[in-house]
């Protein structure tokens, strides 16, 4: 069995270091093989990379080209493999995480296997994630993304603590630890490339699921996720947000994405009124038709 590790690099260079020891960490005992796609990083990610990890192939996008671009990238650049694990490069695994994940892939409906994060003091990182809706965004708008994901119903994130002490099945799970089958990539694959950043693990899972191959989630695979800034940074949370839209209407069709709209520009307006930046950001740009209509890009993230 081969496991290929594909990761999309950008600026990444503080970060690889520990990466790199954290696979030969989380992968003893398995055959796996690295590739990076770099998305024109300007400082020094490529040459760490290739000084740290020689065998590891590296993919120069030559542009920032996000995140589902990479991973595709990374994937058709690789030789055979039995499964691959998508990686942020903020990632760092625990002994016996992979091996969990490529055992949970034998079971039945299962097509991606994801275990649980902590953050880096070690708290619980809620990663299992419902099917986007109305009454979801209604719900988080209301009571606040916390309280509304302990009840199926009224949550897209979920919360409830036990949730994650079982191993269960999620509609789709947070994309930086993610190890899917070579039959569901073989599947569902690529990755959608249009929407840069966000929602195009959602999407993937979500196809997958509409397929038959299911997201299974692993309390007993363990790895540390340092996390980005979507959630303090005005653009990213603005990209997130529309790129919410734009898969609704893809799968839900024209109007039900526009309730679904309405329901995020409730949810938006009501937190920006409260001071919020990045909702401040999501706001100006839920009301703007042609954020909706252009393709992501990195102006999309810079332009806040």
């Amino acid at each position: 069995m081969t496991i290929l590790v594909a990761v999309v690099s950008y600026n990444s260079e503080r970060l690889i270091p520990d990466l790199i020891a954290g696979l030969r960490t989380g992968l003893d005992g398995l055959k796996w093989h690295l590739t990076v796609a770099d998305n024109a990083s300007r400082d020094n990610s490529v040459a760490l990379i290739r000084e740290l990890a020689p065998d590891a192939t590296v993919v120069e996008m030559g542009r920032n080209a996000g995140y589902a671009a990479g991973i595709n990238a990374a994937v058709a650049a690789s030789p055979s493999y039995d499964a691959i694990l998508v990686l942020n490069p903020d990632v760092r695994l625990t002994p016996g995480c992979i091996p969990r994940l490529l055992e949970a892939l034998g079971e039945p409906e299962t097509g991606i296997a994801v275990p649980r994060l902590v953050d880096g003091s070690g708290a619980l990182i809620h990663t299992q994630r419902r099917e986007p809706s109305v009454l979801r965004t209604l719900g988080d708008a209301i009571l606040g993304a916390r309280r509304a994901g302990r009840f199926r119903l009224l949550g897209e994130v979920v919360t409830n603590p036990l949730a994650y002490e079982t191993e269960t099945f999620t509609d789709w799970a947070e994309g930086s630890t993610q190890l899917i089958s070579a039959e569901c990539w073989t599947r569902i694959s690529p990755w959608d490339e249009s929407y840069f950043l966000y929602s195009e693990e959602t999407d993937f899972a979500l196809r997958a699921r509409d397929a038959g191959l299911r997201t299974r989630y692993l309390p007993d695979a363990h790895a540390v996720h340092l996390e980005g800034d979507s959630r303090v940074s005005p653009g990213l949370w603005a990209l997130l947000t529309l790129n919410k839209v734009r898969l609704h209407r893809r799968r839900k069709g024209a109007v039900r994405a526009t309730a679904f709209w309405a329901a995020l520009l409730l949810r938006e307006s009501s937190r920006a009124l409260l001071g919020k930046k990045p909702s401040r950001a999501a706001t100006r740009d839920l009301l703007s038709p042609s954020r909706l209509r252009e393709t992501p890009g990195p102006a999309s993230v810079t332009r806040h």
